[in-house]
């Protein structure tokens, strides 16, 4: 039997702002149990969807509370677990790390639901994921899912499919054994010399199916095994970045000294090509990161109408500065937290009255369209084909939930870094 649109329930680990709650919403999922530790970030989902009383303000090691809150059997567990230990600022500590490790907080609220495990899961991290410990994390993370009876794809988008920002990120999907989504194909036993899901992962698009994560996916022996959906490459550009900036005099523009003092940190070929065209009277709108290079901080302007990844704003290094060219004039700002709402495809989310507290939202989020296009292509298709029968656990195949290190900060969502 098919999903009953009713049953289209789901809960989300490291919540966040809610702009996974954003994406799915629009195709009738509706948020039953979401997870968070920061209360700043509660603020923003609920300035956005309101106190309903399912939002779970604290530590996802908190298992037994996770699992008493969480009502039914939802169809969709989702997790953008911390980032921070996985990405180029984490130091190579992966898993080892506080904070990405509460990946397994998650896995282990999953395994105590029981018979009320969701059939599918979604997880969603930066693609340091796929080189942190040398790929045994991605490893780690995979095996834990199969040993709660998740038959698992994975592929890669970037929102800059979508919208004028670089965010590439991992995305790892798994479905319940008896779960049939449409146009899945299974991985077969290794020493097949042609087989269908070898052909659909390595003639996809390089972007969605990176060769690095195709090894990965080769290489770990699941004993429930890998799955491949038919996940196309999105198609179309995204609008110039110019097209999400505002330009008018009402912003908060720096002064000429500010101004003056980032020109001249930029490379001389930035700066020569600014010069140029402030000299010819024409336009230019773009983004800068200030960033450490040969001991010196520089100004580096992107020229090719798309906006850094955001970030939360841990130092001004972190932040993005926008330029805008114009009659003659070189301004520069900050940019805004409208516009960093803009750029993770969530233009009317609503603010709070504290910048920081905005940009660290969104910075530290997941962008809408992405995550629109896996419903769209993977998970609202498989739920249209029916849920199986809860299983427990298989014995003897239990997941790895590893004990919460004892200074553990909680649940929360780290700053994604690129």
């Amino acid at each position: 039997m098919s999903g009953a649109a009713g049953d289209k329930t789901f809960c989300e680990f490291f919540a966040g702002i809610g702009l996974v709650r954003e994406a799915l919403g629009a195709s009738g999922w509706s948020c039953i149990y979401a997870n968070d530790v920061d209360p700043k970030k509660r603020a923003l989902y609920e300035s956005r969807f309101g106190d309903e009383g399912h939002f779970h303000l604290g530590d996802v090691w908190e298992t037994a509370e996770v699992v008493a809150r969480i009502e039914g059997r939802p169809r969709l567990a989702t997790a953008s677990f911390p980032c921070v230990d996985l990405s180029l600022a984490g130091h190579g500590r992966g898993f080892e790390g506080r904070h990405s490790s509460t990946f397994f907080g998650f896995i282990r609220a999953m395994e105590q639901l029981g018979e009320r495990r969701p059939p599918l899961v979604l997880l969603e991290n930066v693609t340091g994921f796929l080189t942190s410990a040398g790929g045994k994390d991605f490893e780690a993370a995979a095996m834990a899912l199969a040993a709660l009876g998740y038959r698992l794809d994975a592929f890669t988008l970037d929102a800059a499919m979508f919208l004028p920002q670089s965010r590439p990120r991992v995305f790892v999907v798994g479905a319940a054994e008896g779960l049939s989504p449409p146009g899945t194909v299974l991985k077969p036993p290794s020493g097949w010399l042609a087989d269908a899901w070898s052909e659909r992962v390595e003639s996809a698009d390089r972007r969605i199916r990176p060769a690095r994560l195709v090894d990965l996916m080769r290489s770990i022996d699941l004993p429930t095994g890998w799955i491949a959906f038919d996940v196309p490459a999105p198609r179309g550009a995204p609008p110039h970045v110019a097209t999400l900036i505002d330009r008018d005099d009402g912003q908060d523009w720096w002064d000429a000294a500010a101004v003056s003092r980032h020109r001249d940190m930029m490379h001389d070929r930035h700066r020569e090509r600014i010069d140029a065209t402030a000299a010819s009277g024409g336009s230019f709108v773009g983004t800068i990161y200030r960033r450490k290079r040969d001991g010196r901080t520089r100004a580096e302007v992107r020229f090719d109408g798309v906006a850094g990844c955001l970030r939360t704003p841990r130092g001004g290094s972190a932040k993005q500065i926008v330029i805008v060219v114009e009659a003659g004039r070189i301004r520069m700002r900050w940019m805004s937290p409208r516009e960093y709402a803009r750029l993770q495809g969530a233009p009317e989310f609503p603010l709070v009255s504290n910048t920081i507290q905005n940009l660290f939202g969104f910075g530290d989020a997941v962008c809408v369209p992405a995550v629109q296009w896996i419903d769209r292509h993977v998970l609202s298709p498989a739920f249209a084909t029916g849920i199986p029968e809860a299983r427990r656990t298989p014995r003897g195949r239990q997941p790895d939930a590893r004990p919460a290190p004892a200074d553990d900060a909680g649940g929360a969502r780290e700053e994604h870094v690129a």
